[in-house]
Parts: structure tokens; sequence; C-alpha cells
């Protein structure tokens, strides 16, 4: 059984207000995109990695992976106009390659700091179930906006029910190729804010929760660049150096 990596970085990054694509922006002379791309490097149940790009980017990533020691990159495939496109693309892309019962991780390129646990333990569960997707619990108070006056409210969720699900996400490879299939047919589970996970309750798939963590953060404004920044110089584990 072979794993695939797919780390989706087709955004253009307007929210961070910078020139290039976040995914792009140097920390501490390393682009972003790389210290995702080193934390799949170094997982060692990683196989082949699978970079989903924008336009015009192609060549830089084939270049950084080159200069980082990136050697499990298999491919470079283009974005879509939108976020499902673009992991669709990179699904598609395994077509002929990946056998049924192969894994496939679906990750963000702006979540730099995916940790080696985080990942073993996705693939573990999605092992044993045919999926898994990163959850942590809800911590705070959820309210229900009141329907007659929308600055009041009589209802709050339990946050025992909720759970917070990011990437990573693991899926069968036949499980993920033909949802995308019947997604993208049948329109369902494709557009806003849908990702895979979405995708697949939509389509009726029952999902495994998978051990998350709180520093696997997602890079969408200057702020939570800082906050990157800050975990660099805080943490002295090897993996992220």
């Amino acid at each position: 059984m072979a794993t695939y990596a797919v780390i989706i970085a087709g955004g253009s990054g307007s929210r961070m207000g910078q020139d290039i694509p976040k995914q792009f922006i140097n920390v501490h002379d390393k682009p972003v995109l790389v210290y995702t791309l080193e934390s799949f490097q170094r997982q060692p149940e990683i196989d082949h990695i699978v970079v989903v790009c924008i336009e015009g980017w192609f060549e830089v990533v084939n270049v950084y992976a080159r200069q980082f020691g990136i050697d499990k990159l298999m491919d470079v495939v283009p974005g879509g106009s939108t976020g499902q496109e673009s992991i669709r693309n990179g699904v598609y892309r395994l077509e002929g390659v990946a056998a049924p019962d192969d894994l496939v991780v679906i990750h963000d390129g702006i979540r730099p700091l995916v940790e080696p646990r985080v990942l073993s333990d996705v693939l573990r569960v999605a092992r044993e179930h045919g999926n898994a997707v990163t959850s942590l619990p809800y911590n705070e108070q959820i309210f229900v906006v009141s329907s007659d006056d929308p600055q009041t409210t009589t209802q709050f969720i339990p946050r025992e029910t909720l759970r917070r699900v990011s990437t990573p996400q693991a899926y069968r490879f036949d499980l993920l190729d033909s949802a995308y299939h019947e997604a993208f047919e049948r329109e369902v589970g494709i557009y806003g804010s849908h990702y895979t996970n979405t995708m697949m309750v939509e389509l009726g798939h029952r999902l495994y929760f998978a051990d998350g963590s709180d520093k696997n953060i997602k890079l969408t404004t200057k702020d939570d660049l800082e906050m990157f920044k800050a975990y660099l110089a805080q943490d002295e584990d090897s993996w992220l150096k």
C-alpha cells in the first residue's frame, strides 16, 4: 500500500495583502510551502507528493524542491478556479497511478506546522476505516443567532457535540476518486467553502476523527504569519529545523 500526499497550493492569498501568493512568502529564508513539504518529506509513511499549484508558479515549486531536497515530489499540477476544483485536479492526477487501496492525504499548503504524530494518526485511522479527518474538541461556547432579532440569542449548541476539523485528511484512493467524479457530475459539495470532508458528508459518507493539534494553523492573515514565526522561534523540536 502506497501513500500519496496532495498538497493544495493554488490560492492567490489576497487576504494576506502581499505581492506574492502567501504559500511562497519567505520566513527565515524559506517559503511557507517548503515548510509544509518538508513535513511530508520527513514522514516515512508518505511515499509521493503532488503539489496543486497556482498558474505561473510550477517551475518555482520544482526549483524549491531541488533546493530543499524534496525528492518525494512526483508532480506539480495546475489548480482550478475553486478550492474543490484544485483538490479534484490533484486527485485525478493519481488515476492510473494509485491502487484502489492506496491512501491519499489532502493537506493545505499554508498549514506548515503539521506534526509527525498528526500525520501518523490520520493515516492510522484511514487504514482502519477508509478515511480520517484531523480534528480537535471545540472549547468555546456556541450560541445560535435569533431569527427574529440577530442581536439576541435563546439557544446554544453544547460544545461536547462539536469538533473542529481541518487538514490533513486521508482517504482510500478508490473512495476519494469516485467521490470527486460523483460530486462534480451531480454538482454536490463542490461550491463555496466546501472541502473534501464536507463533500464526503453531503455524499452520504461517514467520516472518522483523527488527532489534531492547535499548532496546525492556517496562514490566512498577517497575524497568522506572526503566530507561525513565534512557533518557529519557541519550538525546539528537530522536525522544525
